[in-house]
C-alpha cells in the first residue's frame, strides 16, 4: 500500500507548526505517522516544540529542502520509511521552501509514494506585503497549493479577508480557501477538509462572489488586471490619490533564486536566564531596521529569571509572542531575515 505525503508548507510565521500539532490530534485513524521537519537555519527549534506532542522527526538543518533535494532530501525519506515504515509522512518545509520543488522532489522518488494534502497557510495580515516583497516564495507556495489556508483570521475586518481571498485567487484560481482560527480550529473537519479539497462553505462563497478583484479607480481602489497578449500582471492605484504604481512582470517573477541566495538565518546558544521585560526589550529592538537589517522571523527557548519556567517566543515580521514552557536544556535564539546584521543582533540578545 502507497505511503501518503502531506506537505504543510506557508511562509515564515504563518502558523505550521501550530497546524501540524493540530492535525496530530486527530490521530490519523491510527495510523503510523512521521514527520520531516526542515529548519532553515543553524539551530533547530521547531523540534523541540512538535516533541512535545510525541512526533518522531528527521531534521535536515542549514538550508532548506529545496537546496539538498538531491542528497539529504531523498535520503531522509528512505531513512524515515526504513526505520518507522509509516502509512504517511508529513513534510513541514522551511518557510522560505519553494513548494513546486518539494513536489517535484516527492514526485522524483523512486518509492511507492502518494502525494495527498498539499497545503499552504497564509497569514493574512501578511500576506499583500509578502506577496510584494518576496513574491519569489512566497507567491510559489500559493500558486502550487492544492489547499489555501488563511490563518489568524480572527484579527482580520471582514473586508481585509475578502481582498486577501481576491489575492489569493488571483494567484491560484483552482485552489481550495479555507478560513480558520488555527487555535480554535476543529482539527478533525479541518483534517477531512484538506484530504477530500473540498469547497468553502456555499455562505462565504455567496458573499466572496459579489465581490471583484477590478474596482473603479475613480473610487481609489486597487484594479488587479492580466493583459495575456504581454503575459504581464499590473497592480495600478490611483496616482492621484497619492497610491502606489506597482508592475511586475511574470518574466521577473520567474527568477530562480535558493533561499540562502535571499534569507540569512542565524543561530544563538545562550546559558543566562532573561526576565520578560528584557525578553520584550530584545524583541522590540529587532524591530530598527537600521540596527539589525529585515528580521522577518525569530523563536527559540530561553530560561527564565524571574520564575521558574522557560520562556518561549515567536516573532513575525515586528509582532511576537511570549509564553511559559517546560524546561530545555540550554537556551536557543534563532533570527531569519534579509540582510541580517549578525554582530548587532548577537549584542542584542545575549546583551554583551
Amino acid at each position: 500500500m502507497s505511503i501518503k505525503v502531506d506537505i504543510i508548507s506557508g511562509f515564515l510565521g504563518a502558523g505550521k507548526t501550530t497546524l501540524i500539532k493540530k492535525l496530530f490530534k486527530t490521530g490519523f485513524n491510527g495510523e503510523k505517522v512521521v514527520l520531516i521537519e526542515n529548519e532553515f537555519g543553524e539551530i533547530g527549534i521547531d523540534g523541540s516544540f512538535l516533541k512535545e506532542v510525541g512526533i518522531d522527526i528527521k531534521e535536515i538543518n542549514s538550508g532548506c529542502i529545496c537546496c539538498s533535494l538531491v542528497g539529504d532530501f531523498s535520503k531522509s525519506m528512505e531513512e524515515v520509511i526504513n526505520k518507522f515504515n509509516p502509512n504517511r509522512i508529513i513534510i513541514e518545509p522551511s518557510g522560505v521552501g519553494k513548494l513546486s520543488d518539494i513536489i517535484k522532489a516527492v514526485e522524483n522518488l523512486k518509492l511507492d509514494l502518494v502525494l495527498n494534502i498539499v497545503a499552504t497557510i497564509v497569514d493574512g495580515a501578511k500576506c499583500k506585503i509578502y506577496m510584494k516583497n518576496f513574491g519569489e516564495f512566497f507567491n510559489n507556495q500559493v500558486e502550487d497549493a492544492k489547499s489555501i489556508i488563511i490563518s489568524k483570521v480572527e484579527n482580520l475586518e471582514d473586508e481585509k479577508i475578502i481582498e486577501v481571498y481576491n489575492l489569493l485567487k488571483n494567484k491560484n484560481p483552482n485552489a481550495n480557501i479555507i478560513l480558520t482560527s488555527l487555535p480554535n480550529v476543529d482539527e478533525k473537519k479541518l483534517l477531512e477538509v484538506l484530504e477530500k479539497n473540498a469547497l468553502i462553505p456555499e455562505q462565504m462563497k455567496e458573499k466572496l462572489d459579489h465581490e471583484h478583484c477590478c474596482h473603479s479607480h475613480e473610487e481609489g481602489h486597487e484594479h488587479c488586471c492580466h493583459s495575456h497578449e504581454e503575459g504581464h500582471e499590473h497592480c495600478c492605484h490611483n496616482h492621484d490619490e497619492d497610491h502606489e504604481h506597482c508592475c511586475h512582470s511574470h518574466e521577473e517573477e520567474r527568477h530562480h533564486h535558493n533561499a540562502d541566495e535571499i534569507f540569512v538565518s542565524y543561530g544563538f546558544e545562550s546559558v543566562r536566564a532573561y526576565s520578560k521585560e528584557e525578553l520584550s526589550h530584545i524583541l522590540d529592538s529587532l524591530r530598527d531596521e537600521n540596527v539589525c537589517g529585515l528580521v522577518l522571523r525569530a523563536k527559540g527557548i530561553l530560561r527564565a529569571s524571574d520564575n521558574d519556567s522557560w520562556y518561549y517566543f515567536d516573532y513575525v515580521s515586528g509582532d511576537y509572542q511570549i509564553n511559559e514552557g517546560k524546561e530545555d536544556f540550554i537556551g536557543r535564539f534563532v533570527v531569519i531575515g534579509s540582510k541580517l546584521n549578525k554582530k548587532n543582533i548577537e549584542k542584542i540578545i545575549l546583551i554583551k
